[in-house]
């Protein structure tokens, strides 16, 4: 993210004009000056107060507003902070917007900056950064929930207490070189900080074992796979509840991979269609049932509406006996059985792909684990874990490489670039 030390940044925090109210936020060293050339004087901090706002070039009226300021030491950004609450016509706020781009030492704020300014102004760390985008993202009950719990600082508490107990022992480790003689440097390292050490990298261990935050940030993949003809994509329009596909009595008709973002029971999901599993002479068709194989190996789940013996991974399916309407009702099968055509057996199948996808999500109120807070959590497990052989200074290099690891994941350390990479996800009044 290219940045400019020191220059006050501005930009809509609402949505795009027209709408019944519009916000303008103004961040940085010089947010007072430009509310003063906007509006002639300043309301008290975390006071609203109605003013009327003037171009300062023309001295033209923009609009009449409600105006908030936050001094930079109880701000969100950490710095002055100005609010202006507008009507939220095109005019309104272009006008205005114009109006500040021409006031010396402001620019428009890039995606992101707001809450990167908070970061290095340490408002808030870089789990709670991804937290907020993720809060920003969400777009179901359990996304927002997630969001909540790690903008909270759920994760970073967590990290805080393995940091303070790192230190802890690195401090006693440290002590006992510090007052040793030469010759007892080296020497084996008391039992008990062995049984620290191996409990604090259990518990991180564990950590690593949660469910994984992607199927809940991205949707649990559900993909609805079988032969030609069996339904698929009658079963797919039915649960997405839209004409999402085509469908016709002609085999092969879904030739490529079709995919729905759902939400159902407030968890996300992605629907995918498929093409008809057969040998083809097509190669087209050749083509999409490749892609269908591919999309069995990355699924989390499969509806399979084949014949149960020909499932390919019947770990992770769902048998679907599908067109039950056209069954005579004394029929036996395997499987869910339901008919896209008079919705028999729909909601049941909804509620059993609902309690599978459960499964594979993390649980209620547990913190959970992106693939960035994964990956850097394995070094530090990996710090602890190497053998110091009870050597004191290499116990000492331990701690500190598994704290310095641990300082990646709420950014205090190291990961300069993955923090450009977070905070350009961010809306640009963000």
């Amino acid at each position: 993210m290219t940045k400019a030390p020191g220059k006050t940044i501005f930009a809509l925090a609402t949505g795009s004009p027209p709408a019944a109210i519009a916000i303008v936020r103004i961040s940085g060293p010089d947010a007072n000056a430009a509310l003063r050339q906007l509006a002639g004087s300043l309301p008290p901090p975390r006071r609203a107060r109605l003013f009327t706002l003037y171009d300062p070039a023309t001295r033209d009226p923009l609009d009449r507003a409600l105006v908030l300021r936050f001094a930079g030491s109880a701000s969100a950004t950490g710095e002055d902070v100005v609010e202006l609450h507008l009507h939220g016509g095109r005019a309104v706020v272009a006008g205005l917007l114009s109006a500040l781009d021409t006031i010396a030492g402001l620019r428009l704020a890039e995606p992101g900056e707001f809450t990167r300014r908070a970061f290095d102004n340490g408002r808030l760390d870089l789990v709670e950064a991804e937290g907020l985008g993720d809060l920003l993202a969400a777009e179901t009950q359990s996304q927002r929930r997630a969001a909540l719990a790690l903008s909270g600082g759920s994760l970073s508490r967590q990290i805080e207490d393995w940091q303070a107990r790192l230190l802890a022992l690195a401090a006693q480790v440290e002590a006992v070189l510090d007052f040793a003689d030469e010759s007892e440097v080296g020497a084996g390292r008391p039992a008990e900080w062995g049984a620290t050490l191996a409990k604090l990298a259990g518990e991180m261990e564990s950590a690593l074992d949660r469910r994984p935050a992607e199927r809940l940030r991205d949707g649990v993949r559900v993909v609805v796979a079988g032969p030609p003809n069996s339904g698929k994509s009658s079963l797919f329009n039915a649960i997405a509840q839209r004409e999402a596909a085509i469908v016709t009595s002609i085999a092969g008709t879904t030739r490529d991979l079709i995919e729905a973002p759902i939400a159902l029971a407030g968890i996300p999901f992605v629907l995918i269609d498929t093409a008809g599993l057969r040998e083809s002479n097509d190669t087209v068709e050749a083509i999409g049932i490749a892609r269908t194989w591919q999309s069995l190996v990355s699924a989390d789940l499969a509806l399979w509406l084949g014949d149960p013996g020909d499932c390919p991974d019947p770990d992770k399916s769902i048998l679907i006996c599908s067109k039950a309407d056209l069954r005579p009702a004394n029929t036996t099968s395997e499987g869910v059985a339901v008919s896209a055509v008079t919705g028999a057996g729909i909601d049941e199948l909804i509620a059993v792909i609902v309690r599978r996808a459960s499964s594979l999500l993390p649980g209620e109120g547990e913190v959970s684990l992106n693939a960035r807070h994964r990956e850097i959590l394995r070094e530090a497990v990996d710090a602890l874990q190497d053998e110091a052989a009870g050597d004191l200074i290499l116990l000492a290099e331990q701690l500190r490489y598994a704290r310095s690891w641990l300082d990646r994941i709420t950014g205090r350390a190291g990961v300069e670039d993955m923090i450009d990479v977070i905070f350009k996800r961010f809306c640009l009044g963000k």
